[in-house]
């Protein structure tokens, strides 16, 4: 376990998608390298990396330059303006860390940013670019049209195994793995924005909480995209200055250098601690700046967010009332699922003063002792003790766990259910443990039984540190011959059977597509309870039902401050119930029910 000193880092204004002159279409030719970096000292960058369509070609004019000036004075024969100029590139690179990289244009068009050290000699990285099916005159032209390249997938690991930062470029505009517009989509944009060797994603709209931001979306809530993504923003200047009319809300905004730019927290402004930082797991270590507000409280706006699959909140950790247990098993829980964050010492309600920690490196320590005790496996989290609202609290940072089960005294198994903690039960153990298995490096053993086990993203030949979440493969059910797939949410039964006067229910859960089996009213959870409460009190009446095609909604209700919704579909002549839908569960055509963003 380990606890970082949040003292020692500091936030330095990041800019990593910035063209030159070396790229066919940027606006103002004549702009000098010289120029863009003193634009960037204008508006307060600490570190830009040029970004070039398939080409180190602008990177490489600027160092060759610099390296032309001072060999002229090292003879003593350069010139009174042509020292000037080296003093100003010396200047300028001694505050701002300039990193060489390229916008590479993968099959389909999709853009992916490759962003090195200093240190990495250009034709090493020219050569990637070739590996890459970028033809050879393409490094000199700077153009983002390459013909037959190489796929999203094998680009990603070419560039992460090659020592660089991967970042999916502008992935909600034109050209993003997040095929806006595209009429495919499913397991390959789960593969393309869930992918081990991708450090993040690129947005437009960093900042926005409204239920459609792509930050949102990538949450690590949905079903299929379990790998929480961090979610950074560039300007992808090709001018020095916006142009009159540019929006920076907008996906094709026309910018100018530093108009969209991340704040990142690190100990040092180098290469190696950001590709530090993006290789972690703390996305408070990223936010967005934006001169005319105060700086984002990552804090409150996971108050904002409230209580759900990854994160939890608590007001305090006395072991009196079982509110340290009650911790405990959140910790649990999250690495059992997709992982999360728990916060002690304030309440989920934002609008509420949070009550802060008394004692925080105490209560540190007290927590590093409880889960070491207590939970097994091993678990390695990070507990630090942040501060907001002028209070100090403590967070829990919990991975995704790779050997699971976890336990609490070696027989207590607890998962994440949307917002709640509950006790697993036998199936979702049996899933567990499968899920602990594709998880360990493969050995060689007899041919176990088929799993019913499918990564999102196939294994690839060596195990390295981004590994996807693994999603469930459901128990076989008859296919839906519907166009549309059901929602990313909620519940559905599926059988049912009486034994003696009990009915016995067999429920899927349609984030996951976990089978549960056995479950009646009394034993089951919130959300299954009320399911099978209407499944037995209410049942759908299709002349009630609000449709739209073969999909339909049978009623909507708030819970918890939560819209829920209880949707029903067409197929085959029979109606199939999905209960207690969230809004980020309304995918595809399912969002024509949404309620608008007021109501909620």
């Amino acid at each position: 376990m380990s606890s970082r000193k949040k003292s020692r880092n500091q936030w330095y204004r990041m800019d990593l998608h910035l063209h030159t002159p070396a790229s066919a279409d940027y606006q103002e030719p004549n702009t000098t390298y010289l120029d863009i970096l003193r634009k960037a000292e204008f508006r307060g960058l600490d570190i830009v990396a040029f970004t070039d369509h398939n080409s180190l070609a602008g990177y490489g004019r600027m160092m060759r330059d610099i390296e032309q000036l001072t060999y002229l004075e090292g003879l003593g024969r350069a010139q009174p303006d042509e020292l000037k100029r080296l003093a100003e590139y010396r200047r300028l690179l001694d505050k701002i860390l300039v990193l060489p990289g390229f916008e590479f244009t993968a099959t389909f068009g999709f853009h992916i940013l490759g962003i090195f050290a200093p240190t990495t000699p250009i034709r090493l990285t020219e050569h990637l670019l070739l590996s890459l099916n970028v033809p050879a005159h393409v490094l000199d032209e700077g153009n983002s049209e390459v013909g037959a390249s190489a796929d999203v997938l094998t680009a990603y690991e070419t560039i992460t195994e090659a020592g660089g930062i991967c970042i999916a470029a502008h992935v909600n505009s034109s050209h993003g793995v997040a095929m806006r517009g595209f009429d495919f989509g499913g397991q390959t944009r789960i593969a393309y924005t869930q992918d081990r060797y991708l450090h993040a994603l690129e947005v437009t709209d960093l900042g926005r909480q409204d239920r459609n931001s792509t930050e949102r979306f990538f949450n690590g809530t949905k079903a299929g995209y379990d790998r929480r993504m961090r979610c950074i923003q560039g300007s992808d200047a090709h001018r020095l200055n916006a142009s009159p009319n540019a929006d920076k809300n907008a996906k094709n905004a026309n910018l100018g250098v530093g108009d969209r730019v991340t704040e990142v927290l690190l100990p040092e402004r180098t290469f190696e601690a950001l590709l530090e930082m993006f290789q972690g797991t703390d996305f408070s270590r990223t936010r967005p700046y934006n001169p005319s507000r105060q700086p984002l409280d990552y804090i409150q706006a996971a108050r904002e967010e409230g209580a759900s699959l990854v994160q939890s909140f608590h007001e305090s950790m006395t072991k009196m009332g079982g509110r340290m247990y009650g911790i405990i098993a959140d910790v649990c829980a999250f690495a059992n699922t997709n992982g999360g964050t728990v916060y002690i010492g304030l309440n989920s309600d934002p609008k509420k003063p949070p009550l802060g920690i008394e004692q925080p490196q105490e209560g540190v320590d007290s927590l590093h002792q409880e889960i070491s005790r207590l939970i097994s496996p091993r678990l390695d989290v990070e507990i630090d003790a942040p501060e907001t609202l002028g209070k100090t609290i403590i967070r829990i940072q919990v991975p995704s766990g790779s050997d699971r089960p976890y336990a609490i005294e070696d027989n207590k198994i607890y998962v994440r259910d949307e917002a709640d903690t509950s006790l697993a039960v036998r199936d979702e153990i049996v899933n567990l443990v499968r899920q602990g298995q594709s998880l360990k490096p493969a050995v060689e053993t007899a041919a176990p039984e088929p799993a019913t086990i499918i990564p999102v993203d196939p294994p690839r030949p060596k195990a390295k540190r981004f590994a996807p979440i693994v999603a469930e493969t459901p128990a076989p059910v008859p296919p839906p011959t519907s166009s549309t797939p059901p929602p990313t949410g909620g519940v559905e039964i599926i059988g049912a059977e009486q034994r003696g006067d009990e009915h016995y229910y067999t429920m899927r859960d349609l984030r996951n597509g976990n089978i549960v089996q056995n479950v009646t009213r009394s034993s089951a959870r919130r959300l299954w309870h009320y399911a099978i409460k209407q499944h037995e009190g209410n049942k759908p009446r299709p002349d009630k039902v609000t449709w739209h095609s073969d999909n339909g909604m049978w009623q909507r209700y708030v819970k918890s401050g939560e819209t829920r919704y209880d949707l029903v579909q067409r197929i085959d002549g029979e109606l199939r119930v999905y209960y207690g839908v969230t809004d980020s569960g309304m995918q595809g055509a399912w969002q024509a029910f949404l309620a608008p963003e007021e109501e909620t």
